[in-house]
């Protein structure tokens, strides 16, 4: 079999990674059975709409209810109404939104079904602060908790402690109803406590955590926020809760199931697949200059896979943004490891949600030409690297990805092609 076009063969990997975790493809095999009595949809998230949509197409039956996603991130639905709010820090809207869902399932009895749809970014987008503390103060520690490096478990922790909704306790405004939770997973491990902050499942993690997270990230916190972390009302419903004993959870979509699709497209293009973990963790620099020793390994040893082969992985990165640059996880992944990289090789790095950080681009790419590439066009990746500016350094190299929404999150995929020799 001859070698594939490279740049096509990394866009046909990443397009194989997000069909097989679409809303439409994994959600209809997890639909409960229709209860006795009626059936109210709610939940948040990036895939919160498409996930409503799916939910419409295949229920038979009565229901109603109301989810909240990302700006521009809604479809059209009709029964089920779609929210849109903000993400990473919460607006008004998204604050509104939760109100309105605590709302929406008070007065359920013990024949009612809940169906409750979640993904990643549902903690921002379902934003209710806690009794006591304001909007502001949660966009305050949000935005410091996202620049500071702390990964998705820290955040998440703190959020469900400021929260009225997380952790567990919109689950409990729900009762005596059955809850049915269906999360498509943007967290290394696949935790469904952590995913959109577990906003109907039992929270393991405790206020006493919360406070050490803030303390290690040396996160300015109000003296309004330490005095409620320090109440024990401040507590979310732990896992032997009998209050949550009629709710379950179903993970319908992973990083895994995303990385297996785009190792067997590999395979149908005759390149061995190397996939080194749907969970990997820590600053983005790092794990790209762990990646570029694997790449060299291969390229000069042949171990431990042989070209043409693909290096592939998941999980979600972090960036402690020191820079005042643009650009999110994979565009300081793929800059890394274009200082780094010095065997010819194509690479690619995106966010399944199709949004690299705050940006309008998923992610980037580059070829074998990278330094041919920087030199004639006068730039310095280690310089953009040091300000945090990856999307401004590949938009100069025309590499850019955009893929606009694409309704579903399971994290970072990257994927590294070595050609054969």
């Amino acid at each position: 079999m001859s070698t594939p076009d490279p740049r096509q063969f990394l866009r046909g990997l990443f397009d194989a990674a997000l069909a097989a975790v679409s809303p439409a493809l994994c959600l209809p095999a997890y639909l409960p059975a229709r209860p006795p009595g009626r059936t109210v949809v709610i939940g948040a998230g990036k895939a919160a709409a498409a996930m409503a949509a799916a939910v419409e197409a295949r229920w038979d039956g009565e229901l109603s209810g109301m989810v909240v996603t990302r700006y521009g991130h809604g479809v059209p639905t009709k029964k089920i109404r779609v929210v849109e709010a903000a993400h990473p820090v919460p607006d008004a809207a998204g604050q509104q939104a939760a109100e309105e869902m605590l709302t929406l399932v008070q007065g359920l009895s013990a024949d009612d079904l809940v169906l409750c749809l979640i993904s990643g970014g549902g903690s921002s987008l379902l934003a209710l602060p806690a009794p006591g503390l304001t909007l502001a103060d949660k966009q305050a520690i949000n935005r410091a908790l996202l620049k500071s490096g702390a990964n998705i478990h820290e955040i998440n922790c703190v959020r469900k402690h400021l929260s009225a909704i997380k952790g567990g306790r919109l689950a409990l405004a729900c009762a005596p109803a059955r809850v049915v939770t269906l999360g498509i997973s943007d967290i290394p491990g696949d935790d469904a406590s952590v995913i959109a902050s577990g906003p109907t499942v039992a929270d393991p993690t405790t206020r006493e955590q919360a406070q050490a997270i803030l303390g290690k990230y040396r996160i300015e916190v109000p003296p309004r926020v330490l005095a409620h972390l320090k109440s024990p009302g401040c507590e979310t419903p732990k896992p032997d809760d009998p209050r949550l004993a009629r709710c379950e959870t179903h993970v319908i979509a992973t990083a895994q199931q995303a990385l297996q699709a785009a190792a067997a497209y590999a395979r149908q293009q005759g390149v061995a697949p190397l996939v080194l973990g749907d969970s990997i963790e820590g600053e983005s620099r790092d794990v790209a200059y762990v990646h570029a020793a694997i790449a060299r390994q291969i390229f000069h040893h042949g171990e431990p896979a042989r070209r043409p082969c693909v290096i592939l992985s998941g999980g979600e990165t972090t960036v402690t943004v020191r820079g005042h640059g643009r650009g999110g996880r994979a565009a300081e992944f793929l800059l890394a490891l274009a200082t780094t990289l010095d065997v010819p090789a194509w690479a690619l790095a995106c966010d399944t949600d199709g949004i690299d950080g705050t940006e309008d681009n998923a992610g980037a790419w580059f070829g074998p030409d990278i330094r041919a590439r920087c030199a004639a066009l006068d730039l310095n990746p280690a310089e953009y690297l040091n300000r945090n500016d990856g999307y401004s350094f590949f938009s100069a190299l025309g590499t850019l990805i955009h893929t606009g929404p694409t309704r579903t999150n399971v994290n970072d995929f990257r994927a590294i092609f070595l050609p054969a020799p």
